[in-house]
């Protein structure tokens, strides 16, 4: 078996330009031959946890699942046990339900606000930075909020609700450029603690709270980087939830990582390691949660920002490794390294996109003029 399993992922390399042993940047090399049986038996997620455990190296693993995902190397090799039972669990049980809804919280963002200091810009933006005319992440992430501020309208005094509002870039931003009134909600403990020292003074208050928790009336909601948590079976309760916290005449920009095809669970190592019960939603699967709630006004795609933005957190997050490697072990740093990089392919290789959705409960009236 391991010589059959070596001789198939070999030439299926080979057949996207990579070779075993080679001497370019996406050139793989095996330090562990039991490399090639893991990846037929487990998948992706045998793939990434051989990666933590050194049983294989690539000098740029962005270019390596660059070639490997736009050929769709990844669907001749991911039938196993471990994906078939994420998919049946995501079939029978609501993984994002409202009991479950602080987990990624606590696995995700709560792993260390020193990890994320050092990896994002000055405001702390976990989301895509707009690289129209930006040269430098903190002009690529200045430009994205700017660039949602002006898609819904922003005016003085407006009341602005941002759900998944991480350590309140956007609600500081909107406050301190627009004098926008905001109210933002996390299920982090470490992005609330952290957000409301960063926000005090402002008009804006930031708050531990699932959105299904959420009361009020908003002139705008803005939701960025939050619907990949939400999971296929809320998707209509989230869109709901957000209809009715708006105002008749209100605007809600949704702004999510997409999927090309509809499914109903993430990537099994993704989900283990990275995002617990996340899963990343289809045009289908929003347009059904949407259908008789909202009109669709505008749909954004610059999926190919998120490649440049990945690259820049990466390159942040190598620079400040010397500072942090003291809490955090050479296993977390692989991990983190391959959860960025991997991403970065993946969006390189548009096989996940990035959308802005500009969404109206009664329609524009006269027509929503487009923002880019």
């Amino acid at each position: 078996m391991s010589n059959r399993a070596k001789e198939y992922i070999t030439e299926l390399l080979k057949g996207v330009d990579i070779e075993v042993g080679g001497s370019r940047p996406w050139d793989i090399q095996v330090h562990d031959e039991r490399l090639y049986t893991t990846i037929l038996r487990r998948g992706s997620l045998g793939v990434g946890e051989s990666y933590m455990d050194t049983w294989w190296d690539v000098i740029a693993l962005d270019e390596f699942f660059f070639r490997v995902l736009r050929a769709g190397l990844e669907e001749r090799v991911t039938f196993n046990p471990f994906l078939a039972a994420l998919f049946i669990t995501s079939f029978l049980v609501n993984r994002q339900r409202q009991s479950k809804a602080y987990e990624v919280g606590e696995k995700h963002y709560d792993i260390g606000n020193d990890v994320y200091t050092g990896m994002l810009d000055k405001r702390l933006t976990y989301t895509c930075g707009y690289w129209k005319q930006a040269h430098t992440l903190e002009e690529a992430q200045e430009a994205k909020l700017d660039l949602v501020c002006r898609k819904i309208g922003l005016e003085k005094g407006m009341t602005v609700l941002d759900i998944g509002c991480g350590w309140g870039s956007f609600a500081a931003f909107a406050a301190e450029k627009y004098g926008a009134k905001v109210v933002g909600v996390t299920v982090s403990k470490e992005q609330a603690a952290l957000g409301q020292k960063r926000v005090a003074g402002l008009p804006v208050d930031i708050r531990l709270e699932d959105y299904r928790e959420t009361e009020g009336s908003f002139d705008r909601i803005v939701s960025l980087g939050m619907f990949e948590h939400v999971g296929y079976k809320n998707y209509r309760t989230y869109v709901q939830k957000a209809h009715s916290l708006l105002k008749p005449e209100g605007l809600f920009l949704l702004h999510s990582i997409g999927n090309n095809k509809s499914v109903t669970a993430t990537d099994p190592w993704i989900d283990k390691y990275i995002f617990p019960n996340g899963m990343l939603p289809s045009v289908k699967q929003i347009g059904k949660a949407i259908e008789g709630l909202f009109v669709m006004e505008d749909w954004h795609n610059f999926g190919a920002d998120y490649d440049k933005t990945l690259m820049a957190w990466f390159h942040n997050f190598n620079v400040a490794w010397p500072n942090l490697k003291n809490g955090y072990s050479d296993t977390f740093y692989r991990m983190w390294k391959y959860y960025l990089l991997s991403t970065a392919g993946a969006f390189r290789a548009r096989k996940v996109q990035l959308w802005q959705i500009v969404l109206s409960p009664e329609g524009v009236r006269g027509g929503y003029t487009s923002v880019r």
